[in-house]
């Protein structure tokens, strides 16, 4: 991902999700250097996702779909690119939030061998005040960090 490809990343975002990021967090996020990719079909982008890696953790900041692409295994495939990187960063663990509502994204990571680590209270915004977000992990092997094709 590239600061060219905001205002695409951005399109998906507000479409994505009731509660976007904001064009300055996605800012922020390229000024930092996070490591960000975006998934490309039909010469569109159609996906993205944002790591942070340090002391040996990763997490994923953003993961998203655009809405007319979704159920066609991008996001997992997404996923598994991000546990892929995380590994090849040097990452013994990989976290990650997810809406207590949002039982679709969390079944995807429970799937791909997150576990339930905690709950963070009030973290996101919600349509009736604050809502939970569950914490998740997942350990990495060292086995992330072959080379494995990218979504």
């Amino acid at each position: 991902m590239t600061a060219e490809d905001l205002d695409a990343v951005f399109d998906i975002e507000i479409r994505a999700y009731a509660f976007p990021w904001t064009r300055g967090i996605f800012r922020e996020c390229f000024r930092v250097g996070y490591p960000a990719w975006v998934v490309e079909r039909d010469d569109r982008i159609v996906g993205y996702g944002i790591l942070s890696a340090a002391a040996g953790e990763a997490h994923i900041l953003n993961l998203c779909v655009d809405p007319d692409y979704q159920r066609r295994g991008i996001g997992r495939c997404l996923l598994h690119w991000l546990i892929v990187v995380s590994g090849r960063l040097g990452a013994e663990r990989l976290i990650l939030e997810v809406r207590q509502s949002n039982q679709r994204a969390a079944s995807i990571y429970r799937a791909a061998g997150f576990e339930p680590i905690g709950r963070r209270k009030a973290y996101y915004r919600g349509h009736d005040g604050k809502e939970d977000a569950i914490v998740l992990a997942l350990a990495l092997d060292g086995g992330e960090k072959g080379d494995q094709p990218a979504p």
